[in-house]
């Protein structure tokens, strides 16, 4: 019950915190490429390769704490991230072919996946 309400608790955190930056950054730098997106996806990565390094490899943090962080305000403020990090311990392991998978199915897939909701909402 502990872990559970530490990420709901960071997530919302991590949802108020995405919502904010991709403010800020899309009011300063307005236009049709989504900008406050980009920045929130790759600090999410950056946010993740680090926090997850120090959390399990260098300090071992208690499993609630870390999954409040990770789970709960990196998972929130972008899932993005969660694939990237998967995908780099793929990597890291050797596993390049599910590496590949896993990036370029999400990729791929995922935009699929938006057509067809797209799709199927147009034709309610």
């Amino acid at each position: 019950m502990r872990m559970l309400v530490g990420v709901m608790v960071a997530g919302a955190l991590g949802a108020a915190v995405r919502y904010g930056l991709d403010g800020v950054v899309s009011r300063r730098l307005p236009g049709a490429f989504p900008w406050g997106t980009l920045a929130v996806n790759l600090s999410g990565c950056l946010l993740v390769g680090l926090l997850y390094t120090l959390l399990v490899d260098r300090f071992r943090v208690d499993p609630a704490l870390r999954t409040a962080v990770i789970v709960g305000f990196i998972g929130s403020y972008t899932t993005f991230s969660t694939l990237m990090l998967e995908s780099t311990r793929l990597l890291q392991d050797r596993s390049y072919a599910l590496a590949l998978a896993n990036a370029a199915g999400s990729v791929v897939l995922g935009l699929l996946a938006v057509s067809a909701g797209i799709l199927l909402a147009r034709a309610l």
